[in-house]
This record gives C-alpha cells, sequence and structure tokens, in this order.
C-alpha cells in the first residue's frame, strides 16, 4: 500500500503564490527594463516582503536563472496546445514565433549567459535540451505529412532562430520566419 500524496499546507501555497509572483513580476519587468531592473521595483510590483525576494533569491543571478528556466519551459508547455490546435506548419509556425520572442526579450542576458560566470554555466544547455526536441517533434510531424523537407535538422534551425530574433523589431522577426518557413517548404516531397 502506498501513501497518499499530501495536499500542499497553506503555507505551502504561500510561499509557491510568492515565488510565482516574483517570476512573473521579474519576467514582466526584465523584459521592459532588462536584467539590472532595480530589486525594489520587483518586490513591489510582486506584491512581497524584501525578506520573501532574499529568500528565495539571495543573488541576481538566482532570479535571473529562475526566469529564463521558467521561460524555456514554458515554450516547451506551449508546443502541446499548439499541435492540438493547429495543422502542423501553422503549429510550428507559432511556436518558432514564441521562441523567438523569448530570444528577443532575453536578449540581454546573452553576455551573462556565455560569460562562464558559474550562474550562467548550465543555461546555453538547459534551453538547447529542452527546446530542441520540441523542434524535432515538430519537424518530424510536418515532414511525415509531406508539408516541409525532412532534411532540416533541429539544430540547424535553433541557430537560425537565434540569428533572427530582433530585439527592437519584431515585425522583422515574423518576416523572417515566414521566410523560413516558405524555405522548409521548399523541396518537400508530397505523400
Amino acid at each position: 500500500m502506498t501513501d497518499a500524496v499530501k495536499a500542499p499546507t497553506r503555507r505551502q501555497q504561500e510561499v509557491q503564490r510568492n515565488l510565482d509572483a516574483l517570476i512573473a513580476a521579474a519576467t514582466e519587468i526584465f523584459a521592459t527594463d532588462g536584467v539590472d531592473a532595480p530589486v525594489r521595483r520587483i518586490i513591489a510590483a510582486a506584491g512581497v516582503g524584501a525578506g520573501t525576494y532574499y529568500r528565495h533569491f539571495p543573488h541576481r543571478s538566482d532570479l535571473i536563472t529562475a526566469v529564463f528556466r521558467h521561460e524555456v519551459d514554458a515554450c516547451v508547455a506551449a508546443a502541446a496546445d499548439l499541435a492540438d490546435q493547429h495543422e502542423p506548419v501553422e503549429a510550428l509556425t507559432h511556436w518558432l514565433r514564441q521562441v523567438t520572442r523569448f530570444i528577443a526579450d532575453k536578449y540581454g542576458l546573452k553576455p551573462a549567459m556565455h560569460s562562464g560566470e558559474p550562474p550562467y554555466r548550465e543555461l546555453p544547455a538547459y534551453f538547447l535540451d529542452r527546446l530542441t526536441p520540441v523542434l524535432e517533434q515538430f519537424l518530424d510531424t510536418a515532414a511525415d505529412a509531406g508539408l516541409i523537407r525532412a532534411d532540416i535538422s533541429p539544430q540547424d534551425l535553433m541557430r537560425v532562430l537565434s540569428g533572427i530574433a530582433a530585439p527592437d523589431d519584431r515585425a522583422f522577426t515574423n518576416r523572417m520566419i515566414d521566410l523560413v518557413v516558405d524555405g522548409l517548404r521548399y523541396g518537400r516531397t508530397a505523400t
């Protein structure tokens, strides 16, 4: 006989709400003001105390890392809904737009990610390890349906995405995604 999973206590629920509020506030503020935004603004936007903030994130790098991971995980989670709601190429296109928005929003973090600083060392691998399999699934589904060519690797396409994600020009990025998707359609083998 296995023990039943215990429901979280009221205190555990409060701790999770505070953590979620801090990550949501930091995500929004980082998107507009960059990762060097004042901590006091994040605390105020989250509606928590400074002690709560520092208990969860003793260093700014802890918060930056948490926001980065949370947003990567959100891109992964969105994939299933997109695949259920749209035909394969349209789902792929929507997902590519979401990933490039993430890349563009985190553009200011790029130097830190590649700095070799200990808190950021694992972030590039986390990004690729979580998103590349999702992209591969989108590509395989569309290729199996004969909607795109089958000779494009997800690794190559991830490199393209990082090159076209323009932090200050979403319209440009979307045009480039449309061009990439048109290129994926060229040379496809109809089934």
